[in-house]
């Protein structure tokens, strides 16, 4: 027996209705604030991967070559297909450029719970708004997406300028090791390392700064910075705006790119793998031979959500209708079909030439009503309709029928 490859899922139909439904309830929920959904191809030049996270990504990518001799990749995220789309097609529209997306990504990595090698992502971006407000409303957006579809979790925000301060005269290297070390939340090991290459002075203000909570409070230790008036901003934004979060300065976001306000959402019963959210201000479109443009975005990870939301996250429930019917009955029982299903009710004729006891078993494991249509219902234009679980039954029109079945 063939199986699924490891890391990839099928999905029944009861688990696709429930995506179905919280990602209907996201896209409706990004349009409000004015994104508009786009798609990019699932495989790019590898380059496009490459040119920001170094050659060291391919060990995570799926990577092929094409019968051209080009070097592509299955997608691993989508912030850097977007932007050169941007680049590529957006760059003459009005800014700033309001998109989002949902969409399949693959990555090579071991799977775990919340983790898959094929995994869809619901993100935004904003491209070409440089202001306290733009990043405010990007993390509005986030927050207000998990808060849509039901997730409970909690909000963290922090600014690349306070660690980038304190660890100003620290050689580039020094500072990506500590940033890594931050962003794996292993704190400890950012002061071995510090005292490893003898820059004691900096443990203390680090574990400090780490620990702090309070804005004017990561000011004190790291002194005013040229970025502190438009902080302050973005946070009076979303105080304004009634968004609840936590100030974390030890956010540090693993990419390279990102430039400013950094901010990660993590959700409730999802284990070590709780990051159902991230994101951040960054510059990426010069590297694509694009103008330098600021952005900010997110990316969320909707398998987790689905995680998150065990059966919190069902549809709301719909009744569904079997029509039974004798061979005489067919015709008619085919038009009250059509009807019901133009009324928006999910309705479901014999395919299987059963005897009309056999259609009535099949609708009790699978309908909440029967619809029966025989002799006396063709000849006046009605239908006996059924309630399986009550075990109730009226003889009704088709429109009396419709309207009680539409407002259940």
């Amino acid at each position: 027996m063939i199986q699924k490859p490891r890391g990839t899922r099928d999905m029944l139909p009861n688990e696709m209705e429930r995506r179905r439904e919280i990602e209907a309830r996201m896209r409706a929920r990004a349009r409000l604030y004015g994104f508009r959904e786009i798609a990019t191809p699932v495989f790019e030049e590898l380059e496009l991967f490459t040119i920001r996270s170094g050659e060291g990504i391919i060990n995570e990518m799926y990577v092929f070559e094409d019968k051209g001799g080009r070097s592509l990749a299955l997608r691993p995220e989508l912030t850097a297909p977007v932007l050169r789309m941007y680049v590529e097609e957006g760059r003459s529209l009005n800014k700033p450029v309001k998109w989002c997306y949902f969409a399949d990504c693959f990555r090579y990595e071991r799977p775990q719970k919340g983790r898959y090698r094929q995994f869809w992502q619901f993100g935004a971006e904003l491209i070409g708004a440089d202001s306290a407000i733009g990043d405010a409303e990007v993390i509005t957006l986030g927050y207000d997406l998990l808060r849509t579809a039901g997730v409970q979790f909690v909000l963290r925000i922090g600014h690349l300028s306070f660690m980038r301060t304190l660890l100003a005269d620290l050689a580039d290297g020094d500072r990506k090791k500590i940033r890594g070390f931050l962003d794996k939340r292993e704190e400890e090991a950012a002061i071995t390392y510090l005292r490893d290459i003898g820059r004691d002075d900096l443990c203390d203000p680090l574990l400090r700064l780490c620990g702090a909570r309070i804005l004017e409070d990561i000011f004190a230790i790291i002194g005013e910075i040229p970025e502190a008036a438009r902080v302050r901003e973005m946070f009076a934004i979303l105080d304004a705006s009634g968004i609840p979060y936590e100030i974390n300065p030890a956010i540090a976001r693993g990419l390279d790119y990102y430039t400013g306000v950094v901010f990660e959402c993590f959700a409730e019963g999802l284990g070590a793998e709780n990051q159902i959210l991230g994101g951040g201000a960054y510059r990426l479109a010069h590297l694509f031979g694009g103008e330098d443009t600021p952005s900010a975005g997110f990316a969320i990870g909707f398998d987790r959500v689905m995680v998150a939301l065990g059966e919190a996250g069902w549809i709301p429930w719909q009744p569904q209708v079997m029509i039974i019917t004798t061979s005489e009955g067919r015709d008619y029982a085919l038009t009250i079909a059509g009807q019901f299903r133009m009324n928006g009710i999910i309705t479901e004729t014999d395919l299987m030439d059963r005897s009309f006891s056999a259609q009535m078993k099949a609708a009790g494991k699978s309908a909440d009503y029967a619809v029966i249509i025989g002799k006396d219902e063709v000849a006046t234009g009605t239908i006996t309709l059924k309630d399986l679980k009550a075990g109730t039954q009226e003889k009704i029109t088709a429109d009396e029928a419709i309207q009680k079945l539409t407002s259940i």
